[in-house]
């Protein structure tokens, strides 16, 4: 799983407490703003079923259309 620019405590909290980066994030992203934490785990959580067992070796881009 590839998530985007996610505004959590990551990298520092670079995305989530300077204004000016999530600004930019926000304006190359499709849905006009930086991910969010409660972005990620409803996607990831599915994957770990053993239902997905045969999914391997995938990207799965998770960034709301980044550079879209």
């Amino acid at each position: 799983m590839a998530p985007g620019e996610i505004a959590t405590d990551f990298s520092g909290g670079m995305v989530h407490d300077n204004p000016h980066v999530n600004e930019r994030v926000a304006s190359v992203t499709a849905l006009g703003r930086a991910g969010e934490f409660d972005d990620i785990g409803p996607m990831s959580a599915p994957l770990l079923s053993e239902d997905n067992r045969w999914i391997n070796a995938q990207r799965i881009e998770v960034s709301g259309g980044m550079m879209v």
